[in-house]
């Protein structure tokens, strides 16, 4: 064989589409359909990219981007032909664009919701009006030119490329998927064979950029054949762009956790300077964590920083930094070593009374001030100033806090693990556009004898006051495990969520123990999911990474949950290895609130898309929530507008329905 049989046909069913949200998740379902896809977020190049990948049809998804999508549609108009199909996704609360539109260009619409299935009945008709009418997307100044294209038979070991494609690489049409992978040296080797281990029943499709000797940049838009379960691919050379990823690790480089506050002085002190650091510890915050919640808490975290960084300001310290080193400790950090009135500024500003929830509290402060010594690096000057705060026992402050019906509770945590009184909820998580079930997330409920069912917050609350929270969170995992493990189908094919916890993560030797007791339970670690809590507040994000990547390379997904809640959000987008981003109910709330509410939560799905990250949306109530979520390029969703956290056998019984 010395060609690639069949790729006129593969050109005549390729789609193109350009969507600034939901990219992927319009491929995967287009993919499924029998369709192979090139797909977009940008419309750079537009007309070029259009007449390269030989599409029949062109989708574009205007939803939550219109006139972006004016834009490309007529630019697209420019150059099409009397029988070229344009299909136009719309919201509904975009319908009075639809004149625009139409006079843009626009040849089919679409009017969310958009389900699957009329995804592809809209794209059926639209190739149906392209047959008839003899269309087929051209642009003269593009030069079209010959598919550049591949296909892997794993069976046979074989990977077949197309004639332009092996002239551009010097390679044969026919030989081996090793000789290919050598060729594009070992960046693009790592960033392939990632991209293509994600492919299977729930992902068909995906799309991957690196640089090809002899093209450039390229994109590679991979399907897998769900008959054959072969590969195949588009390659889309690229004109190069900015760096995306570039201008948000610089927007989020502002951010300092404890590793950052080391390297802000580590720079100072390699620059001759002896830098200076002034540690704070906030007392009294654990206490409201458990009176009113996590929540309360972290908003009462934020208040008390938004204190420090006037009092610093007010004191007139220049140049000053302020970093989060992990749990309620805070740092200012000097440049020169100089902080005159900043103690007495500081003390005076966190002494006033601050309100949590529904109460008023006075917090306690504590102070360390040091300036770095010679020889001495910024990891050292924190921590001789961490070891010189005064020290009141946190437990301590905590017991002043602690009510007795806290203790009550507290006092039963291990009875009602080792009687069994510890039980599992499982909230379903569903795909936006197809509203099917893909996943549920496990959540812990006490059946108390005395006051019934209790929820996983006041549950842990209760086991961190009796030091046993480490005990509960791996009793609760195993749990979720084995019994996930049980499931037949179509139990069996959802992904399983777990929560771990700061105090999880803090200890070395977690990833293996997870890991062990998952493959204990016989449930598959490709399905297993680790939602790190947020607002748990990692003081070690380098350990932590380090853990969380271990998770992955076993199989594992990991997500940040409740994001938007802590204070520590940007800069665990940028240390942790992570695939999913789990938006706050709060947030979820926000996506039909106020201009500015609105304006929030579609900056934080763009930064997370940007980061390739997949987005859920937890505490979805209302249609108009699902609706605009999906509109902003949110792909998945939990909450009571599907199903409250539901038994084994209620959750069976959902699915079945």
């Amino acid at each position: 064989m010395t060609g690639w049989q069949g790729h006129d046909a593969t050109r005549e069913r390729t789609l193109f589409v350009l969507s600034f949200r939901q990219r992927d998740e319009l491929a995967a379902i287009l993919s499924r359909g029998g369709w192979h896809v090139v797909a977009a977020r940008r419309a750079e190049g537009l007309r070029q990219r259009v007449a390269a990948s030989g599409a029949a049809i062109v989708i574009i998804d205007a939803r939550g981007a219109v006139q972006e999508a004016i834009a490309a549609t007529a630019e697209l108009a420019q150059v099409a032909g009397h029988g070229d199909a344009l299909l136009v996704l719309v919201a509904r609360g975009d319908s009075p664009q639809l004149g625009a539109l139409h006079d843009a260009g626009a040849t089919h619409f679409l009017v969310s919701p958009i389900a699957a299935d009329m995804l592809l009945q809209a794209v059926r008709s639209a190739e149906r009006y392209v047959i008839r009418m003899g269309g087929g997307w051209h642009d003269p100044q593009a030069g079209g030119g010959a598919a550049l294209g591949w296909r892997h038979d794993g069976e046979r070991g074989t990977l077949q490329l197309t004639p332009a494609l092996a002239e551009a690489l010097g390679l044969r049409e026919l030989g081996s998927s090793r000789t290919a992978l050598r060729s594009i040296g070992r960046a693009g080797r790592r960033t392939a064979l990632t991209a293509i281990r994600r492919l299977g029943d729930a992902l068909p499709a995906t799309a991957f950029a690196h640089d090809l000797p002899g093209l450039g940049r390229v994109v590679q838009h991979v399907a897998r054949d769900p008959h054959t379960h072969r590969l195949h691919a588009l390659v889309e050379p690229l004109t190069r762009v900015g760096d995306i990823g570039a201008a948000v690790r610089e927007a989020l480089g502002s951010v300092r956790d404890l590793a950052g506050a080391r390297s802000w002085l580590d720079r100072r002190i390699k620059g001759g300077e002896l830098p200076g650091a002034r540690v704070l510890t906030i007392r009294g915050i654990d206490a409201i964590n458990r009176q009113q919640g996590r929540g309360v808490g972290d908003a009462l975290l934020r208040a008390v920083e938004r204190r420090i960084e006037r009092a610093v300001r007010d004191a007139g310290v220049a140049r000053a930094a302020l970093a989060r080193l992990g749990g309620t400790e805070f740092a200012v950090l000097l440049p020169h070593g100089a902080d005159a009135g900043l103690e007495t500024a500081l003390a005076q500003a966190l002494a006033r009374p601050f309100v949590a929830g529904s109460t008023m509290v006075t917090l306690l402060l504590e102070q360390a001030f040091g300036i770095a010594r010679p020889g001495e690096d910024g990891a050292a000057l924190l921590d001789r100033m961490r070891d010189a705060l005064p020290g009141v026992p946190a437990d301590d402050v905590a017991e002043r806090w602690a009510s007795d019906d806290d203790r009550s509770l507290s006092a039963g945590i291990r009875r009602a693990i080792d009687r069994g009184e510890i039980g599992i909820r499982f909230q379903p998580q569903v795909h936006l556009l197809s509203g099917a079930i893909v996943g549920v997330e496990a959540l812990a409920r006490w059946e108390h004898p005395d006051r019934g069912e209790l929820g996983a917050e006041l549950l842990f609350a209760a086991a961190a006051h009796a030091g046993l929270a480490g005990a509960l969170s791996g009793h609760v995992q195993q749990l979720a495990l084995r019994i996930a493990a049980a499931w037949a189908p179509p139990l069996a094919r959802l992904r399983l969520s777990i929560n771990v916890t700061a105090e999880d993560i803090a200890r070395p030797d977690f990833a293996e123990t997870l890991l062990a007791c998952a493959d204990a339970s016989g449930f598959p670690r490709d399905r297993l999911t680790v939602e790190v809590t947020e607002s748990g507040l990692i003081a070690e994000l380098g350990e932590a990474a380090g853990l969380l990547a271990t998770l992955r390379a076993a199989g594992c997904r990991v997500a940040i949950d409740d994001f938007g809640t802590g204070y520590s959000s940007l800069a665990y987008l940028k240390a942790l290895p992570l695939d999913y981003l789990k938006l706050d109910r709060r947030m979820t709330q926000d996506i039909v609130g106020s201009h500015r509410d609105r304006v929030v939560v579609r900056g934080v799905i763009d930064m997370a898309r940007s980061l390739d990250l997949t987005i859920i949306a937890e505490g979805v109530e209302t249609v108009e929530q699902r609706d605009a979520l999906a509109t902003e390029g949110c792909q998945l969703y939990q909450g009571f507008l599907c199903a409250e956290p539901l038994t084994g056998p209620a959750l069976a019984a959902l699915l079945d329905q």
